[in-house]
């Protein structure tokens, strides 16, 4: 288990990310990018990095992940999603930190569609009485 490749899926929204997960130096590629480059907000980059350091282990796992669909925020939600599930599957100590920090509980909600006679999702046309 120490040499191998861990693979799993995370998504937010409309976001989708295959992420491996490997023992390393703690590089963490995107897209075939760095993280900085990827995702150039630092909010972004802490969302991913949280799984790694909830087990300290940020220095010794690297991170490779493809992601598509969504926007930023959805992508990094779903690439933090797949490292957490990575991290649960190697060892049963993880598994329990991920689930008391709550990183491997999948977050549901999505954009709402807009419906046929509104102007968006819930926002009505006004009202004219005459």
């Amino acid at each position: 288990m120490a040499d191998k490749k861990l693979y799993a899926t995370g998504r937010r929204k409309a976001a989708v990310a295959r992420v491996w997960v490997k023992p390393g130096n703690g590089t963490i590629t995107i897209n075939k990018q760095p993280i900085s480059e990827y995702f150039r907000r630092q909010t972004l980059e802490l969302v991913v990095r949280q799984p790694l350091e909830e087990i300290e282990q940020i220095d010794n796992y690297d991170v490779f992940a493809t992601v598509i669909g969504g926007g930023w925020s959805g992508q990094a939600g779903a690439v933090k999603l797949g490292i957490a599930r990575c991290l649960s599957s190697m060892d049963d100590k993880y598994h329990k930190m991920m689930r008391t920090a709550g990183f491997l509980t999948r977050d549901s909600r999505v954009v709402e569609r807009k419906k046929y006679g509104q102007k968006k999702a819930r926002k009505k046309f006004q009202f004219s009485k005459r």
